[in-house]
């Protein structure tokens, strides 16, 4: 314990120095935008942008995509010898690829100091938030003493052909969140739970998204899907609630500057006003798993969740699993 609180506060001086100026906000002013290509969802940036636009008159030119597509598209660019981002929301590993590259540079921000070193990573800084993946139910259609209270309740016979999930063999996300299953479970017991989970013949559909809009509608009312919609269609009146397991897996998400962005000031600027307490108060209500520390989304119980990040797999090890789940869930 003593050498990983030492790794710690190594990580917080590292990020936490006084090495770069603040944002001149006049010259972000006079720059006029900051450009952002991210996987954030675009209606939670058009509130970012709605009170950064307010605060500092600097508008937010985004573009939205999956982590892949944003790192084709920023590497495309990079390659073709423009460098038109400023800042991107993106994937560790993809982050790590690009510093590595010369594409994103040293991040760091005065708004550091409030996220744990936890959430740190020692070349990309911190995540900013958690994409939590848990049991979500549609409480019109399963009342809460009805719901499984663990993962291994979902194996009772009465929940057979009744769960929807995403497809393991194509959807990267959810095949890294079997594959990191042992972590929060054991090998033993997670090998026997995903064959046990198939076993269950669960709806399988293309993603995530879909998976929570069956539940949504009701037509599969319960499933595997990110905590966060419990709030976003909690706000357009639907009863959703998740299982309160000891431990949920997700994946983390982050933020990257441009070793040469087009608008310097307004990219600080964003970064620093994204990573307040303003800014990640917006994520959370929302229903983002924000890190800064005590803000929380707004469904129940969101501050009890004990987070464990999902294992970064390489393209052999994606090959490997989807294959390996393929002859376990497409028999």
């Amino acid at each position: 314990m003593t050498k990983i609180r030492i790794a710690c506060a190594f990580l917080l001086f590292v990020f936490l120095s006084p090495n770069r100026a603040y944002p001149d906000v006049a010259g972000a002013k006079k720059e006029g935008k900051v450009t952002i290509y991210g996987s954030l969802e675009t209606s939670t940036m058009n509130l970012i942008e709605k009170l950064f636009k307010q605060k500092y008159g600097v508008d937010i030119d985004y573009w939205w995509g999956s982590s892949t597509k944003v790192t084709d598209r920023i590497t495309t660019e990079f390659r073709a010898g423009k460098q038109l981002f400023d800042v991107t929301l993106n994937h560790r590993p993809l982050l790590k690829i690009m510093k590595k590259e010369g594409i994103v540079g040293n991040l760091n921000s005065p708004a550091f100091k409030f996220f744990p070193a936890e959430v740190f990573d020692s070349e990309v800084g911190p995540a900013y938030r958690n994409v939590v993946i848990g049991i979500i139910y549609n409480e019109a259609h399963i009342k809460a003493d009805q719901a499984p209270k663990s993962y291994d309740d979902l194996l009772d016979p009465k929940w057979k052909g009744k769960f929807v999930m995403a497809d393991p063999t194509r959807h990267t996300t959810t095949t890294q969140w079997l594959a990191s299953m042992p972590k929060i479970m054991g090998k033993e017991k997670a090998d026997r739970y995903i064959k046990g989970l198939a076993a269950q013949r669960p709806v399988l559909v293309d993603s995530i998204t879909p998976a929570s809009q069956k539940i949504l509608t009701g037509e599969v009312p319960i499933g595997f899907a990110f905590t966060k919609y419990i709030a976003i269609y909690g706000k357009e009146g639907a009863k959703l609630d998740y299982v309160k397991v000891d431990k949920m897996l997700g994946d983390g998400q982050y933020l990257g500057i441009s070793s040469k962005p087009q608008h310097p000031n307004a990219a600080q600027l964003f970064i620093d006003f994204f990573l307040s307490e303003e800014g990640m108060k917006i994520l959370a209500d929302v229903g983002e798993t924000v890190t800064r520390k005590g803000v929380y989304p707004t469904f129940k119980d969101a501050e009890k969740i004990k987070f464990t990040d999902v294992d970064e797999l390489n393209k052999e090890g994606f090959a490997a699993k989807s294959k390996e789940y393929k002859d376990i869930f497409l028999k």
